[in-house]
């Protein structure tokens, strides 16, 4: 049964202010979560990188478009491994730091810092330091 045009724009807005309240809720009720998919990526482009490596050692014996070939699925299932793996750890805990953060200190914590504001802030406290 079909739901009317009311119906459906009320369900619409109910999941939007759902959404909005609790994401991670919705997101539990999705059953893939970000997580997940870097994970399953990952291990695709596992996959990949020793199908590339199978083709670039047929290639030599056979064929260099082999090789060429197998080297490039090898740097696209690398580079694409990478991304992926970087986005497991963070794609879920990121959410829970900032809770446990925010519950703890009121603020954003010294060691959740990214790499290059902790550079900047070394290379403010030299500066400081040598009086320039």
């Amino acid at each position: 049964m079909a739901l009317s045009d009311e119906e459906q724009r009320l369900l619409e807005q109910m999941e939007a202010a759902l959404a909005a309240e609790d994401p991670k809720l919705v997101n539990a009720l999705r059953g893939t979560g970000v997580r997940r998919v870097h994970r399953r990526r990952a291990a695709i482009a596992g996959i990949g990188f020793f199908a590339g490596l199978a083709l670039l050692i047929l290639g030599i014996s056979t064929n260099l478009i082999f090789s060429v070939l197998g080297f490039v699925v090898m740097v696209a299932a690398a580079v694409t491994a990478i991304y992926s793996w970087q986005h497991v750890g963070t794609s879920a805990d990121l959410g829970r730091t900032r809770d446990r953060a925010t519950t703890a200190q009121g603020s954003r914590p010294a060691d959740n810092q990214g790499f290059m504001d902790k550079m900047e802030e070394r290379w403010r406290k030299r500066r400081d330091e040598s009086g320039f």
